[in-house]
């Protein structure tokens, strides 16, 4: 990402990163480390697809949400279209990240 935010650069961090990252704190070798980190992210995907809600303490939860069906507007046209029903995936930080990402000290939520 090429965006400013509070004048640091963001970036996106990939796979490849959080396997560097593993490498270098935990001292197995690149290629576990990859496969751990794939290990981990197939086996989040694989409960959030069930529906299921990934905690993560002290980081926040993928929460599946169910929304029915509704009438929605074209905001051009102004014509009514009728939204299937779906399944949707939400985040919600924990207070310990949201109070990291703002720079404030948290106290001890697991939320």
């Amino acid at each position: 990402m090429s965006n400013a935010v509070e004048g640091h650069k963001s970036r996106t961090v990939t796979r490849a990163d959080l396997a560097e990252a593993v490498y270098q704190r935990v001292g197995l070798s690149r290629t576990e480390s990859a496969a751990l980190v794939e290990m981990v992210l197939s086996e989040i995907s694989d409960v959030i697809s069930q529906g299921e809600t990934v905690k993560l303490s002290f980081f926040g939860s993928f929460v599946v949400r169910a929304k029915g069906e509704r009438v929605g507007r074209n905001p051009k046209t102004g014509v009514e279209v009728p939204i299937t029903p779906r399944r949707v995936l939400s985040f919600k930080p924990s207070n310990i990240l949201r109070a990291r990402v703002s720079g404030v000290a948290a106290e001890g939520d697991d939320d």
